[in-house]
Formats: structure tokens, sequence, C-alpha cells
């Protein structure tokens, strides 16, 4: 229903906010730690990425600091087991970078240490989501990326095309930025960051 919400950013709680949109309308929004943190201060104009749940007995709004984030908090829900209340207290606890990188790369390790996720919800979770990845158009590499596998590890760039198409970008959004990733020693967690940078410009 809503894409996102632009105002003032008039108050925090504990889990949280406030923002009151231009006709007068204060809406509270639940949000990640992370988010929260990244907002600003208070009295500062904001735009919060939104998801709106709808039942019987609640309606309530979630919102994000980023597409990136939202995307995340949506995949992370589609997963049997996890709930809104989940998948934000996931979510304030890891980056969507690190969460992804964690995914792709089946890092159930690092899964088991975010809140309420045992060996066998992280195993799930990959299980799931990998699925989802495997569903998106990621064939075909043109040759842009064939060119940039050649100078890194292809197994390496594999996960990060996946990694940024699990959070909501185009293949071709992906293949235009490729090539000023270059040759890398970093691990995926840090050529992901170095992906939505570039994809931010």
């Amino acid at each position: 229903m809503f894409a996102y919400i632009k105002g003032t950013y008039e108050s925090r709680s504990l889990d949280y906010i406030v923002v009151e949109t231009i006709n007068g309308i204060g809406y509270k929004i639940f949000m990640s730690e992370n988010s929260m943190q990244s907002l600003g201060s208070l009295g500062d104009r904001v735009k919060v990425y939104t998801y709106l749940k709808v039942r019987e007995d609640d309606m309530s709004i979630y919102g994000f600091s980023t597409a990136e984030e939202l995307k995340m908090f949506e995949l992370l829900i589609s997963v049997s087991g996890v709930g809104t209340k989940s998948a934000i207290a996931i979510l304030s606890n890891i980056e969507p970078s690190s969460l992804a990188a964690a995914v792709v790369s089946e890092d159930v390790t690092e899964l088991k240490k975010l809140p309420g996720i045992g060996a066998k919800s992280a195993q799930r979770i990959i299980l799931e989501l990998k699925d989802k990845i495997k569903a998106l158009d990621i064939e075909g590499q043109d040759e842009q990326i064939v060119k940039v596998s050649k100078v890194a590890n292809s197994k390496d760039f594999e996960e990060l095309i996946s990694a940024l198409i699990f959070l909501g970008y185009s293949r071709k959004e992906v293949e235009k930025i490729l090539p000023k990733i270059g040759n890398t020693d970093d691990n995926l967690e840090e050529m992901i960051k170095k992906a939505l940078l570039l994809l931010s410009k």
C-alpha cells in the first residue's frame, strides 16, 4: 500500500519511530536498530521505505532506511517460521549485505549468531532463500562478467551477482558495475558493500 513515507522524524522509542507527514499525520513505524541508527536526528526530514502488515487483529507499518533492507525483510518473512518481529530482530543484528553473503555462501555458523536462529533455522533460511535466488534471472552472463571473471575468482563473482540480485537489483544493473570492482582480494561481504556503493551512485 505504501512504498515509502516522507516526513519529519518526530520521536523514537525502543523499537519504533514516529514520522509526521505534511498533512499532520504521525505514522508509528517499527524499525530495526540498524535502520534507526542510520536515520539521523530528531527533527530531520526522512524517507522511510515501508512494509504494511495487515492481519485481522493487527495493522502495523515496518520501516527501513534502504530499499535493500526492505527487500531482505520481505525475503526473510517468506521463510517458514520467520515472522515480522523475528525478521526485524535479525536485521537489528546484521547488515543486509552480510546476511546475503552468509546465505549465498551457506554460512550456517554466521547465521547461528543471530537472535532466535539455531542450526535448523539457519539451514532452513539458506535452503528457502537460495531457492529464491535460483529462480531469479541470473543466467546468460555477458562479456563484461566474463571479462571480470578472468581476473577474479569466478565463484566469488557468481556469489556476488546472486547476492546483489537477492537484494533487489536487476542483472543489467549488476553487470554495469562489475568491471569497476576488478580484481580483488576482498571477502564476499566486502565485495557486496563495495558494489552497493557503486550501485547507489
